[in-house]
């Protein structure tokens, strides 16, 4: 048999159970394509150690396909995408693994036989992990370079040609050929409707607003008990759909947290949602050539906007031209005392991303010579004096180049941060309208003054205070 071969189970194995798969594949507009059938082994009963050793298997993230379209929408490249069939299939395996006979297939004589397997099958623990070293040995026999930003990028250069594949598990997109198509557009609006449909919210009054204003949701708020399965349905939903939809990436990130125990108010949170896709189902990105297709970043962070815990929330968004192409909203992991930590922390996270994005955009071919900043609020990382008045302007120019990405200072939104965190981690001097003012000598924090000051943000701080 090309599945395997028959043999009686050896003492200290244990056979693995297998079942029919039955799936009805639909295109992008939602009608019938094929009827599919497969055959999966249950590989929750397999045991590390004894059944498999290594699972991990590469997929690119969201951004850096998103990065790929944009690339090529601006270099006017076709992009193919490409489905191996029988990807997991095609894997000779390394470990014994049994399974049992499958249903309807049981060969008569051999109903006490068990299958060993020649290859890998779907369901199997280790099978992602095998067809990743078949894919990823092929490519580097064929003169690929793997981007070490980017474990599942790959780029070949040939004089002044370059190509490029993108791989998501068995799906892979290609790009490096030329198109006449002004752009690409990335949009989810069937999704969109499928989710209304799915929910009972198609025929709802469609409302402009995501999030009701003054409105703080809590996990203590009153009110009727709703079903966990279904709230969980509905927020998981929605993150999908912020695959290409940033405009709800807060909002959607706010109702994530109640999944546990939802309210009515949570579910109402939720349904004003829908209600804004209800009206927005046909919003979408658009990847155009851009005449300065440079990385530009943004951040900002509000302060203890979470009642229950007192956390704030992080959000960034970095552009490649005219168009976004990564984005994120998240809780931060500690409590901030003032909004200038806050900011801090959102800008630390942010950099964290731009230098990483730099990095793959250089293995791309496409180095950042600027600094990644927004053109009004730059700051370079040589500046050794620093104006008062625009402090509250500052993020972490200071430390990046050690990180290993000289060069890079950002700049994105007004983001504050306090004259004693500057002071514990800097030497400078700080220009005043009416003087310079020595900070070479670090304050004891445990000193009355130095606590004061940490309070005070650098925009509002009194010239008394310094002295």
């Amino acid at each position: 048999m090309i599945l395997g071969s028959f043999t009686t189970l050896p003492k200290g194995h244990k056979a693995i159970g297998v079942k029919w798969v039955y799936k009805t594949k639909r295109n992008a507009k939602g009608e019938i394509k094929r009827h599919k059938a497969k055959l999966v082994a249950k590989g929750y009963s397999q045991k590390t150690g004894i059944d498999y050793d290594e699972v991990f298997a590469l997929v690119a993230r969201l951004e850096t396909i998103i990065l790929i379209i944009s690339l090529a929408a601006q270099n006017k490249w076709k992009i193919f995408q490409m489905d191996v069939k029988f990807a997991f299939l095609n894997r000779f395996l390394e470990e014994e693994v049994y399974i049992e006979q499958p249903l309807g297939y049981v060969v008569k004589g051999y109903e006490d036989k068990v299958l060993r397997l020649k290859k890998a099958l779907y369901g199997l623990k280790q099978a992602p992990r095998a067809w990743n070293n078949i894919i990823d040995k092929y490519f580097q026999e064929k003169g690929f370079n793997k981007c070490p930003y980017e474990h599942a990028l790959y780029v070949k250069e040939k004089d002044k040609d370059i190509f490029i594949v993108c791989l998501y598990v068995d799906d892979l997109i290609f790009t490096g050929f030329k198109q006449k198509e002004e752009g690409i557009f990335i949009s989810q609006e069937s999704y969109a409707k499928e989710i209304l449909k799915k929910f009972k919210m198609n025929y709802c009054k469609p409302i402009s607003t995501l999030v009701e204003c003054g409105v703080k949701l809590s996990k203590h708020d009153k009110g009727k008990d709703i079903d966990s399965t279904f709230f969980k349905s509905l927020v998981g939903s929605l993150g999908y759909l912020t695959c290409s939809r940033l405009d709800i990436l807060y909002a959607v990130g706010l109702v994530s947290r109640y999944m546990e125990n939802p309210k009515t108010t949570h579910f109402k949170a939720a349904k004003r949602i829908l209600r804004y896709i209800k009206g927005t189902t046909n919003f979408s990105l658009l990847y155009s050539f851009s005449n300065d297709y440079k990385l530009v970043g943004y951040s900002d962070s509000d302060w203890g906007g979470d009642v229950d815990d007192r956390k704030s929330t992080t959000g960034f968004v970095f552009f490649m031209g005219d168009t976004a192409f990564t984005w994120m909203s998240k809780k931060q992991p500690i409590v901030t005392l003032s909004t200038c930590e806050a900011e801090y922390v959102a800008a630390t996270s942010s950099v964290c991303h731009a230098i990483w994005l730099r990095n793959l955009l250089k293995e791309l071919g496409l180095p950042q010579e600027e600094p990644t900043d927004h053109p009004e609020r730059f700051l370079s990382q040589s500046n050794s004096e620093i104006d008062v008045r625009g402090l509250h302007y500052q993020l972490l120019p200071f430390g990046t180049g050690r990180r290993g990405c000289p060069g890079l200072s950002l700049a994105m939104q007004e983001l504050p941060t306090t004259l004693a965190a500057m002071i514990q981690c800097f030497n400078f001097k700080v220009t005043s309208p009416d003087g310079v003012v020595d900070m070479s000598e670090r304050p004891q924090l445990s000193s009355p003054r130095a606590r004061d000051l940490m309070c005070v943000p650098v925009a509002r701080c009194p010239r008394n205070i310094l002295n």
